[in-house]
């Protein structure tokens, strides 16, 4: 039976080595062989008989990890920084897998951020097909209405992106200080996403915190703290990513 083959970038997250897009850095840059040759073009693809060398150093199949990691403000969503800003991955030094975070929160954003050493599983719930809902909840400047609002709910075309509609809830209103709570929940990944769309519509982000991320909830921790991710969690996290309903 012939193996499959699997492009040598997806080999290397699968192994939990480093995200795919950091694999392909890796190997444009000269940092893998296989079979005893250096390898920097893209389009290569290896069995598991093939081996494979990172930095000189074999790939294994780890035992995968998952972690639910409430992040901190002031914390940059990567494994290392050239600025020596603190990172996620600071607050796992105890763990001996090589972890990494499954899409990003801004430094200034605080919430619900998984970690994994599994690059597969991190593609699923990242790849843009699959729409798992992330909450988030603004403190605004300024009082909204829902009609202000309800562009969010139609979708937004932003620097030339399209984003899918949003939902909103107003939560509360401060007309002293002129601000407001509003929650929205959204399924993209692009980048200031919730910060872009609100500043949009006239009503600027002043804090910002993902306390949801799918079925997942930061409930029992507080900023730092992280948790190893349920069996159960994880295969509902797998399913949501196939698209299946979890009732």
């Amino acid at each position: 039976m012939n193996e499959e083959l699997v492009r040598l970038q997806k080999a290397i997250a699968n192994a939990g080595v480093a995200s795919r897009r950091h694999a392909e850095e890796l190997i444009a840059t000269g940092h893998v062989e296989v079979n005893g040759q250096v390898v920097t073009e893209m389009g290569v693809k290896v069995t598991s008989r093939d081996e494979v060398l990172v930095d000189g150093v074999p790939l294994t199949k780890p035992i995968s990890r998952h972690y639910l990691f409430y992040k901190p403000r002031g914390v940059i969503t990567a494994v290392t920084d050239d600025k020596k800003r603190k990172v996620v991955t600071d607050y796992f030094e105890e763990v001996p897998e090589r972890l990494y975070p499954v899409g990003r929160l801004d430094y200034d954003t605080s919430g619900l951020l998984i970690m994994t050493n599994d690059g597969e599983f991190a593609n699923q719930l990242m790849h843009p097909k699959f729409k798992i809902e992330k909450h988030y909840i603004a403190k605004v400047q300024g009082i909204p209405t829902r009609l202000a609002l309800d562009p969010l709910r139609k979708g937004m075309k932003i620097d030339g992106k399209k984003l899918a509609p949003a939902r909103f809830n107003i939560i509360s209103s401060d007309k002293a200080k002129k601000t407001a709570i509003v929650e929205l929940t959204i399924h993209q990944g692009v980048n200031h996403q919730v910060k872009n769309m609100l500043k949009a519509v006239g009503f600027p982000v002043i804090k910002l915190s993902r306390p949801q991320y799918g079925p997942l909830t930061l409930d029992g921790l507080q900023p730092g703290d992280y948790r190893p991710l349920k069996p159960r969690e994880v295969d509902a996290l797998r399913k949501l990513a196939k698209g299946e309903d979890l009732r």
